[in-house]
This record gives C-alpha cells, structure tokens and sequence, in this order.
C-alpha cells in the first residue's frame, strides 16, 4: 500500500510542478506527465536533467541582468555592438525576439518584470535603480524603453522614462503601429489611433 500511495503522490507532485509553467492547467499538466511516463522516459529524464543543470549554471548577467552561464552574457561581451544603445526590455524572452528581428545593434538592460502596483510592484522592485546606474555609465547616449504596450508595460515606461531623462538621457519609445501585411479592417482600433499618432 505505502509503494501505491508513493507512486501516487509523485504522479501528483510532477502534475503539479507541470501545472506551475504558464499557460498550464491541470489536464494539460495531466497529459504530459502521463506522456512522458508511459510513452517516452528518456525524454523525462533528458528534461529532468536539463532543468537541474540550467538551475545550478544559469545566472544573470552582471550587465544587462540577462540569462547567461558566464559573468557577462555574449552579447554584453561583443564589440562589434553599439554601446551607445540601450533597450530596456521586460524579460530575455522580449531580448531574443529584439535579436531575431535583427533590427537593433545595441545592448540590453533586462528587467526581469515590469510595475504592477496592484501586484506591489514598483520600480524598485524591478532594478529600476540598477539600469540607472548602467544608462550612467558615461557611454550610453540613448535608451530605448522596449516594454510591451500592456498597461503594466506603458506604467513601467513611464516611470523608467522620468527617471532617465531627469538624468540628461535621451529616451525614446518603441512605435506602435499596423502589422506588416495586415488589413486596416481587422486591426483594433486603438492600434490604428497609435500608428496615425505616431506617423512619419
């Protein structure tokens, strides 16, 4: 009985460690747990193995506070970036998609969050201080506030941005506007007052 009972509660206790990724519920959760175990165990080892070496060798980078396995992330390390330039993005994941578009040749200050003040969050909480002291360093001449135009995303460029300039920064703002290659009827209207606001 006590071996039933302890298969059980490690079937519940990796339901649940599934359940905590987001976007997750508990049938979702349910599914891959009983995929992984009944159809496929070395993937749930090799899994199980990667997120126990990423968590003992991930680290944030001392610079742009990015995800790296050394002290300075290969970006930050780079010469061939412009050191002038620095975007403020929310997460690594908002870095790897200002990467991919292959658009931005500067460095990155990453805030691991963004200001919620219904959560408790406040610029503080974010290393609002910590990008300060990085935008200061006497090299960088503009920071682009890359946050996402969620209503947290505008707060925190907003408090970044009074900060910055209080500092003698130029700041500037990603622009909003259309989608590449989508029709002007199936846009949100408050996407289209954006980009007719910030034409050029």
């Amino acid at each position: 009985m006590a071996t039933g009972g302890a298969q059980r509660d490690a079937l519940a206790a990796l339901i649940e460690a599934l359940r905590r990724l987001p976007g997750v519920g508990v049938k979702s959760a349910q599914r891959m747990a009983y995929h992984l175990l009944q159809h496929d165990k070395p993937a749930a080892q090799a899994l199980a193995g990667a997120l126990n070496h990423a968590v003992q060798s991930v680290r944030h980078c001392t610079r742009c506070h990015t995800f790296t396995e050394s002290a300075v992330c290969a970006t930050c390390a780079d010469p061939r970036r412009d050191a002038r330039l620095l975007a403020v993005v929310e997460t690594p994941a908002d870095q790897a998609a200002l990467e991919r578009s292959g658009g931005f040749k500067g460095l990155y200050f990453v805030l691991m969050g963004r200001v919620s003040p219904l959560d408790g969050i406040g610029a503080a909480e974010i290393g609002a201080e910590r990008l300060l002291a990085r935008a200061t360093d006497g090299v960088v001449e503009e920071v682009v506030l890359a946050t996402g135009f969620t209503a947290e995303g505008e707060l925190t460029a907003q408090a970044l941005a009074a900060a910055l300039k209080a500092r003698g920064l130029r700041v500037t703002r990603l622009a909003r506007g259309v989608p590449a290659g989508s029709d002007l009827e199936y846009v949100d209207l408050s996407t289209i007052a954006y980009a007719l606001h910030d034409r050029h």
